[in-house]
């Protein structure tokens, strides 16, 4: 699985010009999943990002995680996060994992998110979402669990 976490403040996503999910302080997530990604991979991510100390304390230092904030999550399926752009002009999406597996461990990620006590928003998966959001600082990074 493969994210882009972006600390972010007002975010949040919308299908055909209805609100799906917003949050006010925390993270936005962009989550993609790849053909043998695992239930383990799902429950790496969440428990990665959800301490990832990439908040600020009183001395401006990144030491907080989202759950020290007790911010929330705006999580959004991007299959894209797998296209391939090496080869032509066009990005290859043989990388992405098919939709119904997909969907499953999107699924199972953003229940472990809640199992770590933090409030998850989301889109809709498969739909074409408009995302906003003010990415505060701007922080962004990007986690595979691949990389563990």
């Amino acid at each position: 699985m493969k994210a882009v976490i972006q600390r972010g403040r007002n975010a949040s996503v919308t299908v055909e010009g209805e609100t799906t999910g917003s949050i006010d302080e925390g993270l936005v997530v962009l989550l993609g999943v790849t053909h043998d990604d695992t239930e383990e991979d799902a429950k790496y991510l969440a428990e990665k990002i959800t301490n990832l100390r990439i908040f600020e304390d009183d001395q401006g230092k990144m030491n907080l995680s989202l759950k020290d904030q007790e911010g929330q999550m705006l999580s959004i399926s991007q299959f894209t996060l797998y296209g391939d752009c090496r080869k032509g002009r066009r990005p290859s999406f043989q990388n992405a994992a098919k939709p119904a597996p997909a969907n499953e461990l999107y699924e199972i990620f953003n229940g472990y998110v809640r199992d770590q006590g933090v409030p998850v928003e989301t889109g809709a998966f498969g739909e074409m979402m408009d995302v906003q959001l003010t990415n505060v600082g701007p922080v962004t990074l990007i986690l595979e669990s691949k990389d563990r």
